[in-house]
């Protein structure tokens, strides 16, 4: 069996894919990417379909030790990444020959996807392979990656054989860089009296924050009065805790709250969310249904134009 060997983990580095659906009425999150859109994409650029597993990589990258030429694609945020010291660029298949993978620090985000050929074929746990810390299952072995890991890689069709990384001189970009802005988040605001506000506050990241919520810190909104009866929630959900701080759900979210419910960041939004980093700003937009749909469909259509341009170059 083909595998990588971890040689450093970095600070934060896990097996996701698409996540687990279908399972939130027994309780299950659905973990997965943060950003399903970038790791749908760097899957793509190596041809795999975009369910494959890859990794999810925080703020600094493994170190990892390549036992067979393969071919590897890098997106989201931006990320140092060298092979045997040779440095890699992002957003198109790298054919890189045996050897080692260094991934370093990421800049102007939180984190960054890494897709290789074959997909990560770590076994699978209600339909998925992802990780999902909070419950400690999926994945390798239910977290992180630790030094001296090895992670199982499928079936591929063989790279190309090269002496040095070959890369084609086109890339994508999953986000439109002239659009894009991931201190905006746009939502569809709830009857809760204190929704409106949400758009009028200035709010900052707190250093809390992780797979399962984003926290903000600003100046508290009025919880007002709730029974604290529990209710279904989602990843995108906005809750409003009884110190007036929201958060907003994400990948690893609990499936029922009793917070109340400011309202729903837009689906296409949430990879935005994924990159914000402590104490960064964050501003929400107030959308109607229809803007929502109109902008969720904006997302769709692009990534559907990624998806042909990738199958045509490729």
């Amino acid at each position: 069996m083909t595998a990588w060997q971890v040689l450093a983990p970095g600070a934060q580095t896990t097996v996701q894919d698409q996540g687990r659906h279908g399972w939130r009425h027994l309780g299950v999150a659905r973990a997965g990417a943060m950003d399903v859109a970038a790791l749908g994409m760097a899957n793509r650029l190596v041809g795999n379909e975009e369910s494959a597993a890859g990794l999810e990589i925080v703020l600094r990258g493994p170190r990892l030790r390549l036992s067979r030429p393969c071919r590897v694609a890098l997106t989201g945020a931006a990320i140092q990444a060298w092979w045997n010291e040779v440095p890699l660029p992002m957003g198109r298949p790298l054919d890189l020959p045996a050897g080692e993978l260094a991934l370093g620090p990421l800049r102007d985000g939180l984190r960054a996807w890494l897709a290789v050929a074959g997909g990560i074929t770590t076994p699978m746990l209600l339909d998925s392979r992802s990780t999902d810390l909070r419950g400690g299952f999926g994945g390798h072995e239910g977290g992180a990656l630790r030094e001296g890991d090895r992670l199982p890689l499928g079936d591929a069709r063989p790279a190309p054989v090269v002496r040095q990384p070959a890369y084609p001189a086109w890339w994508i970009d999953v986000d439109d860089p002239w659009t894009a802005d991931r201190h905006v988040l746009r939502y569809l605001p709830s009857p809760h009296p204190a929704a409106p506000s949400l758009s009028a506050t200035v709010w900052r990241t707190h250093a809390n924050s992780n797979r399962q919520g984003l926290r903000l810190d600003g100046a508290s909104l009025p919880a007002g009065g709730g029974d604290g009866v529990s209710e279904p929630v989602a990843v995108g959900t906005l809750q409003l805790p009884p110190d007036g701080q929201p958060i907003l759900l994400l990948a690893d979210a609990q499936t029922v709250g009793g917070y109340p419910r400011l309202g729903h960041v837009l689906a296409c939004d949430l990879g935005r969310a994924a990159q914000l980093r402590p104490g960064e700003p964050v501003h929400f937009q107030r959308v109607t249904p229809a803007q929502a749909h109109a902008l969720n469909r904006q997302h769709a259509h692009r990534l559907a134009r990624l998806r042909l341009a990738i199958a045509h170059r490729l």
